[in-house]
């Protein structure tokens, strides 16, 4: 039997272990941390998709889950410092978005927190894994292979403008993927005997001043090139091309959507889709080693009609026919 003074002691100590078994409680909730080479709003509808294919697999961000945000805004230069803070708060994993920018910096920030990244080029040859099938090492994630396809993009956008000769190809400079987006650029339009110039921008005013060269070369049409800077500048841009009357294909939906002409390109809401599940399942005790790369097998293609009809274009119908979505 226990004693009134007895059971007073027991009962403090309970009561003094309660905050300390609350505080383990929370220690003890995952932290992802999620880093993004662009800013929060263009990257909006991307990180909702992780975020939903996260709550599939059981995590939900303040319930059972936490998550970091480090946005670099566009600033590439960023993005080693906010990947080293990620270290230093000891996340479980880092996810990162806006291509291989933030891929990069968090690889050279930890070999040990597993890192699921979302990319428009091929990890191989960015050195982020050993193969696709087996990544090896503390990172895997999904490809979308959007700097393969630009010359596909420069064929779509010679049906839609059949008397372009001379084409623009805007990029930054500061993406990784630059150098191999203007080697495939080249070798299609060479190919194909289009005069094809590069124009490079990697901020606002660069992109303005990209838009009065474009005018000065009698530029045809534009290619803008992929990366997570344009896309968080994409009303600039497609403002800029209907300024000019150029014809100017995206590489995303969401372009189109703003009032760009065309887009091609995979689901880039499906990639972040895929990463999210794939940090649910790390967290759930999986080893990014195991986890093949995946890659995008579905490849989009949006034209905004009422855009053509301003720029003066006749869409051919067997065109129309191929696209995903027909903005009228």
């Amino acid at each position: 039997m226990i004693g009134r003074r007895e059971f007073i002691t027991l009962l403090g100590g309970a009561a003094a272990a309660w905050p300390l078994a609350a505080g383990a409680q929370q220690t003890a909730m995952p932290v992802v941390g999620y880093l993004q080479s662009g800013a929060p709003g263009p990257s909006a509808s991307y990180l909702a998709a992780l975020r939903r294919a996260l709550s599939e697999t059981g995590y939900v961000e303040g319930q059972n889950l936490t998550i970091e945000y480090r946005w670099a805004e566009g600033n590439y230069a960023r993005l080693p410092a906010l990947a080293a803070d990620l270290v230093r708060r000891k996340v479980d994993v880092i996810a990162t978005g806006g291509g291989p920018p933030a891929a990069l910096a968090a690889k050279d920030a930890t070999s040990t927190i597993p890192i699921v990244f979302v990319i428009g080029t091929d990890p191989v040859e960015l050195g982020l894994v050993a193969s696709l099938a087996r990544p090896g090492g503390n990172l895997t994630g999904a490809s979308m292979l959007m700097t393969a396809l630009n010359p596909k993009r420069l064929e779509l956008l010679s049906e839609l403008v059949p008397q372009a000769r001379v084409i623009v190809l805007l990029v930054n400079p500061n993406y990784s993927g630059a150098d191999e987006m203007i080697r495939e650029v080249q070798e299609a339009a060479s190919a194909k005997g289009f005069e094809l110039h590069i124009v490079k921008a990697r901020t606002e005013d660069e992109i303005d001043a990209a838009f009065a060269t474009l005018v000065q070369l009698h530029a045809d049409a534009l290619i803008v090139g992929n990366d997570t800077f344009f896309d968080g500048r994409r009303e600039q841009l497609v403002a800029l091309a209907s300024r000019h009357a150029v014809p100017a294909i995206y590489m995303g939906r969401e372009f189109v959507l703003a009032g760009g002409l065309v887009s091609y390109g995979p689901s880039i809401a499906s990639a972040y889709r895929q990463a999210g599940a794939y940090v649910g399942r790390i967290l759930a005790g999986a080893k990014p080693a195991d986890l093949p790369v995946v890659q995008s097998t579905k490849f989009e293609l949006f034209i905004n009609l009422k855009t053509a009809k301003a720029l003066g274009l006749t869409v051919p119908l067997i065109l129309q026919a191929r696209a995903d979505e027909v903005i009228e």
